[in-house]
């Protein structure tokens, strides 16, 4: 099924948005793990540590949950499909990867969220590199994807063969 002209570019939109807003999230965290990791200040150390866990949980779990649905909906409704083209399907890989590496690291943002609130708290342990190491790697798979979704590389799988082959001998009497 392909969808129609005005029902793809609202589809497209709503993929870019959400993946755009992914991206910037992204950023907005390593910027709190650079902080949380860098200052002096024990309050606002701590602080830092305290937003990571609901961003996390309420701005960066819900847009990557966003960018692999309406990834979804994008390649089953238009010609590009799910399994016809390497791109999109390393696409598709990428963004269950990060996602599921999200959804694993939520426990330790809850773990340091819990740590800094307690004001007796050594702040030594929540105050590590980790966040920025996730963050700087989640960047890069990011704007890997990105890369992918505009250059498009040539390559299509086998099924994508299989399926080009067939509808060109449909279309021939």
């Amino acid at each position: 099924m392909t969808m129609s002209p005005p029902l793809r570019k609202f589809a497209l939109t709503v993929h870019v948005t959400t993946t755009v807003g992914w991206l910037g999230a992204v950023v907005v965290f390593l910027a709190l793990a650079i902080v949380g990791l860098t200052s002096q200040d024990a309050q606002t150390v701590r602080g830092a540590y305290l937003v990571m866990e609901p961003a996390a949980r309420f701005v960066l779990v819900p847009l990557a949950f966003a960018s692999l649905l309406t990834g979804l909906v994008q390649s089953l409704g238009t010609t590009w499909g799910l399994f016809r083209h390497y791109w999109v399907l390393f696409k598709l890989l990428i963004t269950v990867f990060a996602t599921i590496l999200l959804l694993i690291y939520m426990e330790t943002f809850s773990l340091m969220a819990r740590v800094a609130g307690d004001p007796s708290a050594n702040l030594g342990a929540v105050r590590n590199l980790s966040p920025v190491v996730h963050a700087v790697l989640a960047l890069l798979v990011l704007l890997i994807a990105t890369v992918l979704a505009v250059y498009k590389p040539r390559g299509m799988t086998s099924y994508g063969w299989r399926k080009q082959n067939e509808r060109r001998s449909e279309s021939q009497p």
